[in-house]
């Protein structure tokens, strides 16, 4: 993974912009309108998921867009439920109809769930999706070091992405630099926690830094990520928000800054749902 002018690059050559769109709670066709002034404002990466009931409404986006579909980058996940080959395999296809596209440009497995030791499968069933062509660049979520080295070993293919929980409460370090260490590009899911459970966004701290540089907390958070070379995928349906979030990375700031975020940290207790990798299990 490298960093250039333009965004992201991938250990497989994919190129990724320096933000993408998170759409969970973006639904029906109101939910088209949102997503298609994220194409306006200049978002190119849409992250949806069989889970949020939106793919459809994803796919009609990409073709109502005047945008050229190779300029959209589409990324999905795989669920729990169907981690075995053929399960896996068959899923993705019924998903690119769900959506009408012939290609993810990204897909993702979801979690691991490994009691049922079954991600391997998952992980096989990608690699060969990906080498038919139903999709172009593929990655894990949610996988902790040994699950990415199990894959690895296993296949000789390296995910490109590993998207984790990160965000100022969880800044998730430790599997940022695991991620590196593998040449894996870190995404972070819930950048801004979640505001029914925690207040990232009105944290005192947050808020003095956005107050400094004249930007939002929201701003400055999705900096805190670039400026660690981390991917983030901000959910937002509000146009000044989706704006705002596309222009998070054209200030840079101070070390200082960014250790006093990094202090905000809670361990264990910060994650939005006690969910670890380790313990939790997702079938749906």
């Amino acid at each position: 993974m490298t960093l250039n002018n333009n965004g992201f690059t991938l250990n497989d050559g994919t190129e990724l912009p320096f933000v993408g769109l998170g759409t969970i709670g973006i639904n029906g066709d109101q939910g088209t309108f949102e997503i298609l002034n994220a194409f306006n404002i200049g978002h190119r990466l849409i992250d949806t998921s069989t889970n949020y009931d939106n793919e459809g409404i994803v796919g009609e986006a990409v073709r109502r867009s005047a945008l050229p579909r190779e300029e959209i980058l589409i990324s999905t996940k795989l669920p729990g439920a169907y981690h075995e080959y053929d399960k896996a395999f068959i899923f993705i296809q019924e998903s690119l109809r769900r959506t009408g596209l012939k290609y993810f440009d990204k897909y993702l497995i979801h979690w691991p769930n490994p009691k049922d030791g079954k991600y391997v499968e998952a992980w096989k069933a990608l690699v060969d999706a990906q080498k038919q062509g139903l999709i172009r660049t593929i990655g894990v979520s949610n996988f902790e070091p040994d699950h990415l080295d199990d894959i690895i070993e296993a296949t000789g293919v390296t995910p490109a992405t590993n998207q984790v929980e990160r965000h100022p409460y969880f800044n998730n370090n430790r599997m940022v630099e695991e991620n590196k260490k593998r040449g894996i590009l870190t995404e972070s899911w819930s950048p801004f926690g979640r505001g029914y459970l925690n207040d990232v966004l009105k944290n005192n701290t947050i808020k003095e830094i956005a107050d400094k540089y004249d930007k939002s907390p929201a701003q400055i958070i999705l900096n805190w990520n670039y400026q660690a070379d981390v991917f983030s995928i901000p959910k937002s349906s509000n146009p000044v928000h989706q704006k705002d979030n596309f222009n998070s990375t054209n200030f840079e700031l101070a070390p200082e800054d960014i250790e006093r975020i990094d202090s905000l940290d809670k361990g264990e207790a910060g994650r939005v749902e006690g969910q670890d990798p380790n313990e939790y299990h997702e079938y749906v």
